[in-house]
């Protein structure tokens, strides 16, 4: 089973990128233009799988297109880079609304209340089986690499926090004897988060990490690849730890 899986991937990873992927890539994904040659290639490859793998269906009437799939595997995939990697294996598809979408969300209120009411979501992470995306905000977050929010890295951040089997900000280390630290260093800093935001303190990170962990996580990944040198600043323990689980030290290039 696994062998026939990795001769069928290598066999993709093989193949020739599109030279129209890859001025969908330069021109999308701007994140693109700061990797090395070798992550380039590397980036490549595992588009071809991914879009091989994964299923992307349109909502609200878009239309699926190259231009959409390659977007987003590109961005997903930065997250694999320089990692053993089963691509996301609890995912199947990536369903993509033209715009912000609405849900029903029900909230769980004191004596056992129940509030039932619209939500406007960007985006969202199915602990298994899909990923939702709103197009405008895929192509919108993606075009400032500067602003510290980027959706698709922050739902697939998502994705790799459940291939640990916990949705708790402890996804899968390359190096089990770092989750004692991996621990440590994230619960210090979501704490920090928390009593930043009751105090109304300015902060770095995005006030919505306070959330609970899983958040955190997510909301920490993007500013680690959209503002690298900010985060390594003035929270560099989390850089750090960061650095150790994507394998990548974005502050350096």
């Amino acid at each position: 089973m696994f062998g026939l899986k990795n001769w069928q991937r290598n066999r993709l990873a093989s193949r020739r990128f599109p030279n129209e992927w890859l001025a969908i890539v330069e021109r999308n994904v701007p994140l693109y233009r700061r990797l090395t040659p070798d992550d380039k290639k590397e980036l490549q490859r595992h588009i071809l799988i991914f879009t091989a793998e994964k299923k992307f269906e349109g909502c609200a009437g878009l239309q699926i297109t190259d231009e959409i799939k390659v977007t987003i595997a590109a961005q997903a995939c930065i997250l694999l880079l320089h990692r053993k990697t089963d691509y996301y294996p609890g995912l199947y598809s990536i369903l993509v609304y033209p715009q912000s979408y609405l849900v029903q969300k029900t909230q769980h209120l004191v004596g056992n209340l129940l509030v039932e009411g619209p939500d406007i979501r960007l985006g969202e992470s199915w602990h298994r089986g899909a990923v939702v995306l709103s197009w405008d905000d895929v192509r919108r977050s993606a075009a400032d690499i500067h602003d510290g929010h980027n959706i698709v890295l922050h739902e697939f951040a998502h994705q790799l926090d459940d291939s640990g089997g916990k949705g708790d900000s402890t996804p899968v280390l390359q190096r089990r004897c770092r989750y004692i630290t991996w621990a440590r260093v994230l619960q210090k800093d979501y704490q920090k988060l928390q009593r930043d935001v009751i105090r109304r303190c300015d902060t770095l990170l995005d006030e919505y990490g306070a959330t609970n962990p899983a958040e955190f996580f997510a909301v920490t990944t993007e500013f680690f690849f959209e503002r690298p040198k900010e985060l390594q600043k003035l929270h560099p323990d989390l850089y750090e730890e960061l650095r150790h689980f994507y394998q990548q030290d974005p502050a350096s290039l």
